[in-house]
């Protein structure tokens, strides 16, 4: 029984240990990476997005939640549409007219949901969907919307 207790002490030690090491080397971005699909999509920053849509040259979707807009705002120019809908993609062809082919560059958190949700867009028929990594609050690939100060309508 005291080994049993000891081995686990041991183990439980070097995953903490290891997860310090990861934080340590990169922290969140380390471990958004790990996470973050392969994406074919375009990618654009947000201040590219941001000119973008409000010059109508793309339609700029935030696919968080709602809880995610409440607490941060969209950015000037997004459309909101919560990716966990079930109709999503009907939801999506309604705001883009039925065309496939209109950019549609897409905003999440920190460029995850963005990633994967491009991927299953793309399978769905929609041959412009364009990524924003960076989303909201910033990843690997920059600071985000936020940290660059542009303009969120609340």
């Amino acid at each position: 029984m005291a080994d049993l207790s000891r081995r686990a002490l041991l183990t439980g030690g070097a995953i903490v240990l290891a997860g310090g090491a990861i934080y340590a080397a990169g922290g969140r971005n380390l471990f958004y990476s790990a996470i973050t699909e392969a994406s074919e999509a375009a990618h654009i920053d947000p201040p590219t997005a941001h000119a973008q849509a409000v010059a109508g040259d793309i339609l700029l979707v935030d696919i968080r939640r709602p809880d995610e807009w409440a607490r941060t705002g969209s950015g000037e120019g997004a459309n909101r549409l919560d990716m966990r809908r079930e109709d999503f993609v009907d939801a999506l062809l309604t705001l883009t007219g039925g065309e496939t082919a209109l950019p549609v560059a897409l905003i999440c958190a920190r460029g995850v949901r963005s990633a994967r949700l491009s991927n299953r867009l793309a399978a769905a028929g929609f041959s412009n969907i364009i990524d924003v990594p960076e989303g909201m609050q910033g990843s690997r690939a920059g600071p985000g919307w936020l940290k660059r100060g542009l303009p969120v309508i609340r």
